[in-house]
């Protein structure tokens, strides 16, 4: 049995802890995190503390904080016998100092809460500082997860940057367009059968193949008359700079 200790309360935190609460061969020791309302989700569930001077040892203790949290979480756990571990996309692993067994246990997944996630689809993405460590980690990772990949933490820097781009920018075009249906009495629903077929699309097709629109066609007429629509100055420059980028890709200079 692999034991955990959690150390954060956030999002990426409470959906590990639900997952490892499920699998018989983890148990998760200890959660530790300084906002006692956020502690309160743990409540009854495992032992919880706010005191990071009481800490207990595990196989692995995961880092589940802020990117900037990272580093001085870290500081708590100098001298612990387990594989220290975080989960961010972009921290490299020397964050974690260098006085502990230094690994990456990254869940590459966008989590809200109160929405579950299908661990088993999640890729996870792990480093360590020498076979043993990783081997802890990897089988951690293959316990929870059916896609476990080593990666170094540039390529993980990549990823998260990819990420970036493939999820939340796209999710704040979702929001604008969000905006543009409310302010015309339109439900975003009407989209939803759009948005399922381009992500869907990808199945079959790598996304410069599926590219579609106005912009790909060089369509001056319709793009010009969308920016005539859009009153707010930034989502003007998101089309311009957007449009411009896909004609470039495809060959249509401006």
């Amino acid at each position: 049995m692999i034991s955990i200790v959690i150390l954060g309360t956030g999002n990426v935190a409470k959906h590990l802890f639900d997952v490892f609460r499920d699998i018989n061969e983890i148990n998760v020791l200890q959660v530790l995190g300084r906002n006692k309302h956020k502690l309160s989700y743990f409540k009854d569930k495992v032992a919880t503390s706010t005191d990071f001077s009481k800490i207990v040892d595990a196989d692995i203790l995961l880092i589940a904080v802020s990117d900037d949290a990272v580093a001085e979480v870290a500081q708590f756990l100098t001298g612990k016998k387990g594989v220290v571990a975080h989960t961010s996309g972009n921290v490299p692993i020397a964050a974690l100092g260098h006085k502990s067994r230094r690994g990456v246990f990254y869940p590459l997944q966008s989590f809200s809460e109160g929405k579950p996630i299908d661990f088993k689809k999640v890729p996870i993405c792990i480093e360590a500082e020498n076979k043993v460590d990783l081997k802890s980690l990897q089988e951690l990772a293959q316990l929870v997860s059916f896609q476990v990949h080593e990666i170094s933490s540039n390529q993980r820097k990549s990823i998260h940057l990819a990420a970036v781009f493939a999820n939340n920018f796209t999710n704040h075009l979702f929001a604008i367009a969000g905006e543009i249906c409310a302010d015309n009495d339109l439900p975003f629903s009407i989209l939803a059968p759009l948005i399922k077929e381009t992500v869907e699309k990808l199945d079959y097709l790598p996304p410069i193949e599926a590219q579609t629109g106005p912009a790909k066609r060089n369509d001056v007429k319709t793009m010009e008359s969308h920016l005539n629509q859009l009153k707010n100055k930034n989502y003007q420059d998101i089309y311009s700079l957007l449009s411009k980028s896909i004609k470039e890709k495809y060959g249509q200079k401006l």
